[in-house]
């Protein structure tokens, strides 16, 4: 297990089993500089101990980004519950929600791919610091990226700070889960052009038929011929292939870790394609999460309206140094962080 750990540079995990509901789960804990770990609860089949190590501590130090980025008091984190058919969920999350609670607050948490309502009303049984509430979550990634979709368009026309007119502009929207279908209802409703796709048909159909949209293919979404694409379902979907067959000027969603590794990234850099990093793009639930339970904000639209601003200044730095905004994007956030660790370095002194 240490060996697993050293290679995904995990510094702390807590790993939870129950046996008689079949509970096999993972927590990383990725950063608390700023404040208390932030992260959903991601439930799905893994091949192996090795990929749900993997995917938990990618998913946390994504997590550490986004809150740097946003402003908020959190650092980052993730929980992963392996799914399996033995496993009796009502049991099975009510015990991590005990083990989690546990912790004191160091770790809070929401939904993500995977876990159910009735996953997280379970959990809240027994804790306090599990946001189930998803309705508020998806139309606080929603806003938060309609704004980052407005920063492409100013970044491409070289337009000033005043708010840009998206009527007309082409979007594809991968995923019609309550997050997908939210951008999607967010975007049509500023005149966007949409198409949407889902591996449900009934989901896509419904979200078409409320926006307007055009329903295309699960497998050829993300290369329809648009202005932006945004994924909004699972990560890892923009592949370096992807990246070179891609017909959108931008790519801008709110699922986690889209592209698939730092070829894809460094891919659509070279093609001149704009990417707002998905830990700004998708980071309006966590601020709407976070900025209420932790920081006590009465009204967090601020933080949110503030993403398409961070966005703006990513893709402009890109274009003029070279780099790539996931680079630009981590930079940032472990300069900000950092600076607090130092901070209070300081003041222990």
């Amino acid at each position: 297990m240490l060996d697993v750990l050293a290679r995904h540079r995990v510094e702390r995990l807590v790993a939870v089993r129950d046996e008689r509901s079949g509970l096999e789960a993972l927590i990383v804990i990725d950063d608390v500089t700023l404040g208390p770990a932030a992260g959903g609860v991601r439930t799905r089949a893994y091949p192996s101990l090795d990929d749900a190590v993997a995917d938990c501590a990618r998913l946390a130090r994504a997590m550490t980004v986004k809150c740097a980025l946003g402003g908020l008091d959190a650092g980052g984190g993730k929980a992963v519950v392996l799914d399996h058919p033995g496993l009796d969920r009502p049991r099975a999350f009510a015990v991590l929600g005990e083990r989690i609670a546990e912790l004191g607050g160091l770790f809070r948490t929401a939904g993500d791919l995977g876990t159910t309502a009735a996953d997280l009303a379970a959990m809240a049984r027994f804790c306090r610091w599990v946001h189930t509430d998803e309705s508020n979550l998806a139309g606080a990634v929603a806003r938060g990226l309609v704004r980052c979709v407005e920063a492409c368009v100013r970044a491409r026309a070289g337009a000033g700070a005043h708010r840009i007119q998206l009527d007309g502009l082409r979007v594809a929207v991968q995923g019609c889960g309550a997050i997908g279908a939210a951008v999607a209802e967010a975007l049509a409703e500023r005149g966007v052009v949409l198409t949407v796709a889902d591996v449900d048909a009934g989901r896509a159909r419904a979200v078409a038929d409320k926006t307007g949209a055009r329903v295309a293919s699960p497998d050829a979404i993300l290369v329809a011929d648009v202005d932006v694409i945004a994924p909004c379902a699972i990560g890892g979907v923009v592949t370096a292939d992807v990246a070179a067959a891609l017909r959108a000027w931008a790519v801008c969603g709110a699922a986690n870790n889209i592209l698939a590794d730092e070829r894809a990234g460094r891919a659509l850099a070279e093609r001149g394609i704009s990417v707002v990093p998905d830990v700004v793009a998708s980071a309006g639930a966590v601020i709407e999460g976070i900025g209420h339970s932790v920081m006590g904000l009465r009204d967090r639209t601020p933080l949110i309206e503030r993403l398409g601003d961070t966005a703006y200044a990513l893709l402009v730095e890109a274009a003029r140094t070279g780099r790539t905004t996931a680079e630009l994007a981590v930079e940032h956030a472990r300069d900000r962080i950092a600076a607090t660790r130092a901070r209070l370095t300081a003041d222990l002194a």
